[in-house]
C-alpha cells in the first residue's frame, strides 16, 4: 500500500468547507477521503432551518463519492473553519465505517487512527449478512 498525502487530503477538506452553508450554527466543516482507487472526493456541511434535517460534510462526501461512481474510504480528513481536525460525530463514524475498505485510517486530534480505533465493535453489513 502507497503511502497517504495527507497535506492533500487537508487542502481538499478545507476548499470543501469554504462552500459550507452554516447560516444557523456559523460552523463550517470540511472533509475529504481518498479513496482505495486513487480519488478524493470532498463534502461540506449544510444547514436547514429544521436543524434536524443538516447534512453533515461526511454525508454531503459520501453522497459526492456515490455519484462519482462509488469505491471504497482508504484515508479521511475533517477540518473546521481554522483548518483544525475534527472527529466525526458518531453518527458520521458509522457513516464512514459502512463505506470504508479494510485498511481505512482518519486523521485525528491525537494523529492517525484505524477506522475500528474510533468506532470499536462497530455493527456494518457483515453484521446484517450474518443473520438473513
Amino acid at each position: 500500500m502507497e503511502s497517504i498525502d495527507w497535506d492533500v487530503l487537508h487542502a481538499a477538506a478545507t476548499a470543501a468547507m469554504t462552500n459550507a452553508y452554516v447560516p444557523y450554527s456559523k460552523f463550517p466543516v470540511g472533509a475529504a477521503a481518498l479513496l482505495t482507487d486513487g480519488r478524493v472526493v470532498s463534502g461540506c456541511n449544510v444547514e436547514n432551518a429544521s436543524y434536524g434535517l443538516t447534512l453533515c460534510a461526511e454525508c454531503t462526501m459520501v453522497g459526492a463519492m456515490a455519484m462519482g461512481g462509488g469505491g471504497r474510504i482508504r484515508a479521511f480528513y475533517c477540518v473546521d473553519a481554522a483548518g483544525s481536525v475534527l472527529m466525526p460525530c458518531g453518527r458520521c463514524r458509522q457513516l464512514l465505517y459502512e463505506f470504508r475498505s479494510e485498511e481505512m485510517v482518519l486523521m485525528t486530534s491525537h494523529g492517525i487512527k484505524t477506522i475500528n480505533d474510533v468506532l470499536p465493535d462497530a455493527f456494518g453489513p457483515e453484521n446484517l449478512e450474518k443473520n438473513p
